[in-house]
């Protein structure tokens, strides 16, 4: 049987501490190795921004540091990028996953690479695009993964293997379509049994899809009209992914605090991205569902003894009804003496 810090560890935990876009190229890095483009003096690259056509093949360099004193072992590996479900971060994929994009395209020219302490090693990469790539963006990533398998403490031993990764942003040349949607809007609402005694909140959870061509970065604004036309909410949504990238899709929620305990709102929900743009809407009813309650539970109480008192009334007021005649007996003529024979 293995260990299961053995079984953990090829469930290695990818901590893919992705550079972000500055005007400086700063390297991916996670304190003990950064990831970089290879670039000259008077061009810095923060990260490979490349250009091709289909059936084009492209040739780079990545370097990969060493910051620690001890020699390093990598494993070197060009993935596919997407977005994280739980809040739409830049993440690649893992070494054993299927690769569709960069991923499959990309081969650096050494799979495995040793690099001594306080040093820097550079290795070629190759990226052939095929005929048949679909145009448009197509995100990546070359990642250097440490061989070495971090071990934790306590029973069950968790192996974490860690990587450092430089992305790639690719365009695969011809007619791009940046497209927006905004799906399955739902609000719930929450709010105290009595009014006055808590706070009310609503959540409001959507789901961000790319459904075009080239990564976008989205704004979302949200909205809520209460009676009347009543302004209740007007905010732009900051937890939004900075880069959706192209068919991906990412839910996300937002939480309304202060929201009516007695009001009908409509919430609407505006999504934006370059030349995309789309809204959707959604109601819910804030009522103090106790109070509503006892007063119709009153009501109805009210209501049966209201019944009940008229019938006995009725019954009261009602004049008896007439005794039915009483039917004379017939009586029998009696016979004359005179008529005996």
């Amino acid at each position: 049987m293995r260990k299961p810090s053995v079984l953990l560890s090829r469930l290695a935990l990818l901590c893919l501490l992705l550079g972000l876009p500055v005007p400086a190229a700063r390297a991916a890095d996670n304190g003990s190795w950064s990831v970089y483009p290879v670039a000259s003096k008077s061009a810095a690259r923060p990260y490979f921004t490349l250009s091709a056509e289909p059936g084009q093949t492209l040739t780079d360099k990545v370097a990969v540091r060493n910051k620690t004193a001890r020699p390093l072992t990598f494993r070197l590996y060009a993935a596919d990028a997407y977005n994280t479900a739980r809040d739409g971060g830049f993440a690649v994929r893992t070494l054993k996953e299927r690769m569709r994009g960069v991923g499959a395209w990309a081969r650096p020219a050494t799979a495995r690479v040793t690099v001594p302490g306080h040093r820097t090693v550079t290795v070629p990469f190759t990226l052939r695009v095929p005929r048949d790539a679909e145009p448009g963006d197509h995100p990546g990533a070359l990642v250097a993964l440490d061989e070495h398998v971090d071990t934790g403490s306590g029973r069950l031993a968790l192996g974490v293997r860690r990587a450092v990764g430089a992305r790639i942003y690719l365009r695969v040349g011809g007619p791009t379509l940046p497209a927006l949607s905004v799906e399955q809007l739902r609000v719930s609402h929450h709010q105290p049994l009595v009014p006055g005694l808590g706070d009310s909140t609503a959540t409001v959870s959507y789901t961000l899809r790319n459904t075009g061509n080239v990564t976008l970065s989205p704004r979302v604004e949200l909205t809520a009209r209460g009676l009347f036309g009543r302004t209740l909410l007007d905010r732009e949504l900051t937890r939004v992914p900075a880069e959706l990238l192209p068919g991906q899709r990412v839910r996300l929620t937002e939480t309304w605090r202060g929201a009516p305990q007695l009001d009908r709102a409509r919430v609407t929900l505006t999504a934006r991205a370059r030349d995309s743009r789309e809204s959707v809407s959604a109601g819910f009813l804030a009522l103090p569902w106790l109070p509503v309650a006892l007063v119709l539970a009153a009501a109805v109480a009210a209501g049966a003894l209201l019944v009940r008192a008229r019938r006995v009334r009725a019954r009261r007021s009602a004049p008896g009804r007439p005794s039915p005649p009483e039917r004379p007996t017939p009586s029998r003529p009696r016979s004359s003496p005179s008529a005996r024979p």
